[in-house]
């Protein structure tokens, strides 16, 4: 596994691990103009980057001099790792013995994003590796102290169960307990059942579709109505949760921890892809936390580095030199107050 690590502040692991079950090399393609089914069109650009919801939040840590370490199944060979490998983004890779997925996204010059997914290779049999793998990740290493924060982003591969997800926070937590600070950006059955299991939680990052799956409501309103965003994901701390960072798109995001909810529009920006504007929220909030922001400036950070994202091209990631979170303004929601003194 190769490893580096940044200067952290005195006596404070900055670390940051992620875990992505189902990586992908996602492959972009831009068109100059409306896509048409059933035509044949040119495209102005492609790329392809290795991807997955984890590997982006570790993508935007690396390029903003952060420390991390990506945890994902794949060969030494394969294209994603190697992607990675050419990057500089540190891993611990769970060899399966097969290639890994490739997913396409076809972007517009309105922004609008159209997304291609293959399942990926099974990891039937594998669950109890992977966990293994990722609680000594999590742990200190000749390189490093232990991590600050794991996250656990995206689909579940074919041949893991519905609640892989808890098995894998369990592992974590018995090894290592309150020291380290689980995240979660998941959603379908996975999710709903890591939330079941009772495990905690300390930070979620759904968006608006993601949100109504689990408590109800309408997406929708949520971005219409930010108040009405904060109540339901205020439901969602109910379930062992203890913040949740909704992000809204263009709506901006929403912050709810127990001392009350704050909200933040999105700048104005010309989208050009929204692919890993979300992970890309995830990563500016967590590099916001771990140098010690306030919950009000870590939501400003991660509504910058979102911002940011869908404004470059295919599935490019900012860094934090690149976001402007002091334009952000953030405003604090007299509903949650409200409901927490009732």
């Amino acid at each position: 596994m190769n490893e580096q690590h940044t200067t952290a502040r005195t006596g404070t692991s900055t670390r940051i691990v992620t875990v992505t079950p189902n990586p992908s090399l996602d492959r972009t393609i831009e068109l100059a103009g409306e896509l048409h089914r059933g035509a044949v069109q040119r495209a102005t650009r492609s790329t392809a980057e290795p991807g997955g919801k984890g590997v982006n939040v570790s993508r935007v840590v690396v390029a903003s001099g952060g420390d991390t370490v990506a945890v994902l199944p794949g060969d030494e060979l394969d294209p994603v790792l190697l992607g990675l490998a050419t990057r500089g983004i540190p891993t611990a890779a769970l060899p399966i013995g097969a290639p890994l997925r490739s997913n396409v996204t076809v972007t517009e010059p309105t922004g609008t994003t159209t997304k291609l997914n293959e399942p990926g290779p099974s990891l039937a049999g594998r669950l109890d590796d992977l966990a293994a793998l990722v609680a000594d990740t999590v742990g200190a290493t000749a390189t490093g102290p232990a991590a600050r924060w794991v996250v656990f982003a995206g689909s579940l591969p074919p041949g893991l169960p519905d609640d892989a997800l808890a098995v894998l926070v369990r592992a974590v937590r018995e090894r290592h307990g309150d020291h380290v600070r689980i995240a979660v950006d998941s959603s379908g059955v996975p999710f709903t059942a890591l939330l079941q299991s009772g495990e905690r939680i300390d930070l979620v990052k759904p968006n608006a579709e993601e949100l109504a799956e689990v408590v109800g409501g309408d997406p929708d309103e949520f971005e219409r109505d930010v108040d009405a965003a904060a109540e339901a994901a205020q439901r969602l701390r109910d379930k062992n949760v203890g913040t949740v960072l909704l992000t809204l798109g263009s709506a901006g995001a929403v912050l709810v921890t127990e001392h009350g909810s704050h909200a933040a529009a999105a700048p104005r920006i010309v989208a050009r892809s929204t692919v890993g504007a979300g992970d890309s929220s995830l990563a500016g909030y967590l590099l916001a936390e771990v140098a010690g922001q306030s919950p009000e400036r870590c939501l400003a950070q991660a509504v910058a580095t979102g911002a940011a994202a869908a404004a470059l091209p295919g599935s490019d990631v900012p860094a934090l030199d690149h976001t402007d979170p002091a334009a952000i303004t953030v405003r604090a929601l007299q509903q949650h107050a409200a409901t927490e003194l009732a």
